[in-house]
Formats: C-alpha cells, sequence, structure tokens
C-alpha cells in the first residue's frame, strides 16, 4: 500500500488520485472503495461538517453521478509520523461549470497509507490557469 514516505505531496496527490479514479472509473461498492482508501474508525471533518464511514459512502453517491474532472494543485506538503499537512487548490469541473477550491488539510494515516483522520477547510478561489507544481488529473 501506500506510505507518507518522504514525499508527501507525491503522497497526497497520488492518494485522491486513485481514491477518484477507482470511483468513477470501476462499477465496484463505494463501501468496499471507501474502505481500501480508509479506516473503519475514518473521521473526516470539512468545514466544520462531520463525514464518518456512513456518511463518506452516501458522499460518494453525487460524485459518480455527476462524474467531475478534478486536479490537485499542491502549493505546501510536510508529513512527519503519521501526519501530513498540506495546502493545495482542487480544480474541479462538471457539467460545464469550472470550480476552484484551496483547500487547508491536515491528516493523519494508518502505516498501510489509509486515512484515518481528516480536518479541511476550504474557501473558493478565481478559477486561472495552472502552473506546473504538483498537479494531477485524476
Amino acid at each position: 500500500m501506500r506510505t507518507l514516505g518522504s514525499d508527501p505531496e507525491r503522497f497526497l496527490i497520488d492518494f485522491y488520485t486513485s481514491f477518484t479514479e477507482d470511483l468513477l472509473q470501476t462499477d465496484e461498492d463505494a463501501a468496499l472503495i471507501v474502505d481500501r482508501y480508509h479506516t473503519p474508525d475514518i473521521v473526516e471533518i470539512a468545514d466544520g461538517h462531520r463525514l464518518d464511514r456512513d456518511r463518506l459512502i452516501a458522499h460518494t453517491r453525487p460524485v459518480r453521478k455527476n462524474r467531475p474532472t478534478l486536479r490537485m494543485e499542491v502549493h505546501d506538503a510536510v508529513a512527519e509520523g503519521d501526519r501530513l499537512a498540506a495546502r493545495y487548490t482542487l480544480h474541479s469541473s462538471q457539467r460545464g461549470k469550472d470550480l476552484a477550491i484551496e483547500v487547508y488539510f491536515f491528516g493523519r494515516f494508518a502505516p498501510d497509507g489509509r486515512m484515518r483522520q481528516a480536518h479541511m477547510t476550504t474557501r473558493s478561489v478565481p478559477v486561472q490557469g495552472s502552473g506546473e507544481r504538483g498537479q494531477a488529473t485524476p
């Protein structure tokens, strides 16, 4: 599985890219996909909204329905032990609408690379062209 290793930027991009690809490019049960990338006790808090495993699985339904294209532009990422902190911009396009969301991410990961906990604060930013560093297209 994935480990934080010495490149937290690459780890974060690979984590979200693989998770999104598995959701959008397969018909596999969403619960199995969520479990492959998250521990059973996962808790994500995004802008004050708490998602546990069941809510995270439910959240995959609109993602699969809308089939967005996503790209991450990581600006800063640092890891120590099982913790990762990052600031990135998530570029999304769906149904002809482009969005850019700046994310401040603080997470903890299990030794096998699955996410255990995440706290995120987000804000919409103007949609612009992108730079070269830290990008991936899921």
